[in-house]
């Protein structure tokens, strides 16, 4: 008699999201530490004596890193697979577009 019930869905603590608050402070150590390093790549640019190639290294740095940091600053978390047939939010009852007929 136990196999016509339904087994009900367990929930585990690995399958939550972070919190939005968790999530911004990752998100805002990981663009200071970008523009940690853009600083030092601009100050090894402008102070210290090296050859042109190294230079135009640290110049790249400097320019590109902002762009690169503030990208992942707004980048939110993982958002998951997207939803599939088999899954509970899928609408079930509407026929699929490669099955529907003509005067349908």
């Amino acid at each position: 008699m136990k196999g016509w019930r339904r087994k009900p869905e367990v929930h585990q603590v690995t399958d939550a999201k972070p919190s939005l608050s968790a999530d911004i402070h990752k998100r805002e150590i990981s663009y200071l530490i970008k523009m940690g390093i853009r600083t030092i790549c601009l100050i090894l640019a402008v102070v210290v004596p090296v050859p042109w190639p190294y230079r135009l290294l640290f110049i790249a740095g400097a320019v590109f890193l902002p762009y690169i940091a503030v990208i992942g600053a707004n980048e939110r978390g993982n958002p998951g697979p997207p939803p599939t047939f088999q899954s509970p939010e899928a609408n079930q009852s509407e026929i699929p577009l490669h099955r529907r007929e003509i005067g349908s």
